[in-house]
């Protein structure tokens, strides 16, 4: 009799694969959560904003502003002082202002839209104003009284 006291020895083999119903339930869990959410984040909110009339903000005196205007026929022109421009397009106005931004770094820029321009034609100038290195924009608009 070899060894009455001992049980016989079975060696479990390695186990080589990996349970992965656990890691499908999270991985499913997550792309319902994804599915629901990802709707609302492309979809905009409808908002009816207050008329108001503001106070005008104090300009420093010391800063030379960049006026960019945009007509109702979407033709850009730039403004630094009192020296105008010609019509120029999108690309012009962009490195126009690169190159004011580099000599000037501190000067302010402000956007003059006419009310017929389509919302779109002013938001790519202003991501144009931010690639040629804008740090902040201001808009100028007329206060409701002045048409009276």
């Amino acid at each position: 009799m070899k060894g009455m006291g001992m049980m016989p020895q079975h060696r479990r083999k390695p186990m080589s694969e990996i349970n992965v119903v656990p890691y499908i339930d999270v991985m499913l869990v997550l792309l319902v959560i994804f599915m629901v959410t990802a709707p609302m984040l492309t979809q905009g909110v409808k908002v009816d904003l207050p008329e108001t009339t503001s106070d005008p903000i104090q300009a420093d005196k010391n800063v030379e502003s960049i006026v960019v205007s945009v007509d109702a026929n979407g033709a850009y022109f730039v403004e630094v002082g009192d020296r105008g421009s010609d019509p120029m397009s999108l690309t012009e106005v962009r490195e126009q202002i690169s190159k004011i931004l580099s000599q000037r770094a501190s000067s302010e820029i402000l956007v003059r839209g006419d009310e017929h321009v389509e919302y779109g034609t002013v938001v790519r100038l202003m991501a144009e104003l931010q690639g040629a290195g804008a740090g902040s924009i201001g808009l100028i608009t007329e206060s409701p009284l002045d048409d009276k």
